[in-house]
């Protein structure tokens, strides 16, 4: 199929794209830079509403910790201009580009957004909904309209700007966003724990979580994965590791560090930099991508490789495997991980104090209804990377009640009653 792609400079010739669609009867995939391209379910579109091109910060208050840029620009321009203030988007955004193998850095303010995608840190801040505060974009009448402000308590009635966090370009074609940003942590220190079974580790991470040491991120790699970190310290400790980062002022992280450390039994402590590496690689899914990994992290930041990163065996190469996100009571978290051992070819790790298990799994034609049969009703799974045909016949993100399916139906027909932005691109229909 031959693909017409329009990239508007302005909002309004976004509008007018789109108005012409509408004009046409013909759908549009809404699109970034295209660095998810490959998560949800494909559409079947000649046409492409490219939003790179409406790029560049309008805003950035950072006195007042707010952020408005267009849609288009990229992470790697903001996350650099926030971190020369000491400041940061508090959910840490993941670069999920490298996953689908493209090159990291790709992402865009309106790909995150429109993805609702957030990493370690939305245990104690929360996800990309909840650091939005104002959106402008094209809806699927082509109307250019705003949506919520440049402060937190300035909604009455619907909450637009929540609404369009996670709706993967169905509902609004983004063209300008307002973000709150918070302040970045002086330090910040990661508990190791080593050779924990799942459901040892887990109740390690709810102790933590449940102390008041203010913890904001905590992980579990299986031994497998744990292998492939490029962080000496982890891919060094030889089996299992659980990860538990403290944040804040240097003293403070000192005293919550030792006082934890003791408090669960940790084995070692990651430094400043390899604390930073560790969740960097857990947000970003990189025990999963498709290429080798960087050689292992060394104090200071020198590079040397090791056996465990170059990418050999599970995991390296070429992997092919299909990649799902599972989003789970974390009690349940090493039953449902037990399941998906036994019924599939699979490895994973855990995120959110076991409530997020990421999965790599070797295909297979029974794969979503073994994923989706251990969870019960434990939790809900998102296929996130698997080959277009796949992508096309499965049920991508989890089933949704019918109640619910049908205000989200309604949902979408108030603000595209034409089916012209995305359609299908979550759901059959929607």
């Amino acid at each position: 199929m031959t693909v017409t792609t329009f990239k508007p400079d302005t909002a309004a010739q976004a509008a007018d794209a789109v108005r012409w669609a509408l004009a046409e009867g013909t759908p549009l995939d809404v699109a970034g830079s295209g660095s998810k391209r490959g998560l949800g379910r494909p559409i079947q579109t000649a046409y492409t509403l490219d939003l790179s091109g409406l790029s560049g910060v309008v805003a950035y208050e950072a006195e007042e910790l707010v952020l408005t840029a267009k849609a288009g620009t990229p992470m790697a321009d903001i996350l650099p201009m926030l971190a020369e203030r000491r400041q940061q988007l508090a959910f840490e955004p993941q670069d999920l580009g490298p996953l689908f193998g493209q090159p990291a850095g790709r992402g865009t303010l309106g790909g995150v957004v429109a993805t609702g995608l957030a990493g370690p840190r939305r245990i104690s801040a929360g996800s990309a909904r909840d650091h939005t505060l104002g959106i402008e974009g094209v809806n699927g009448r082509g109307d250019l309209y705003k949506g919520g402000g440049k402060v937190v308590k300035n909604v009455t009635g619907y909450d637009v700007p929540k609404l369009m966090a996670g709706s993967y370009g169905t509902l609004t074609a983004l063209t300008e966003l307002t973000v709150k940003v918070l302040p970045a942590p002086e330090d910040g220190r990661t508990l190791l724990l080593a050779g924990r079974e799942d459901a040892g580790a887990v109740a390690a991470l709810t102790t933590a979580l449940q102390s008041p040491h203010e913890v904001s991120g905590a992980a579990h790699l299986p031994a497998g994965v744990a292998a492939r970190s490029r962080v000496r310290g982890v891919a060094g400790a030889g089996g299992a590791v659980t990860l538990v980062r403290l944040e804040g002022f240097g003293p403070s992280v000192a005293a919550r560090v030792a006082a934890l450390k003791e408090e669960l039994g940790a084995d070692a402590v990651l430094d400043r930099d390899e604390s930073l590496a560790v969740w960097r690689e857990i947000r970003d899914v990189a025990y999963f991508c498709p290429h080798p990994n960087p050689p292992p992290l060394r104090r200071g930041g020198d590079l040397s490789p090791s056996p465990a990163s170059v990418g050999e065996g599970r995991g390296g190469g070429n992997d092919a495997r299909h990649i799902w996100k599972i989003s789970v009571q974390p009690s349940e978290g090493p039953r449902v991980a037990e399941s998906i051992r036994w019924a599939l070819d699979a490895e994973l790790y855990f995120d959110w104090g076991g409530g997020l298990i990421w999965v790599a799994a070797v295909p297979a034609p029974d794969a979503a209804a073994a994923i989706r049969g251990a969870l019960g009703a434990a939790g809900h799974a998102t296929l996130v990377r698997a080959p277009e045909d796949v992508r096309t016949a499965a049920e991508v993100f989890h089933p949704l009640p019918d109640p619910v399916m049908a205000l989200s139906r309604r949902v979408k027909e108030s603000f595209d009653p034409c089916g012209i932005l995305n359609p299908g691109r979550m759901y059959a229909g929607v």
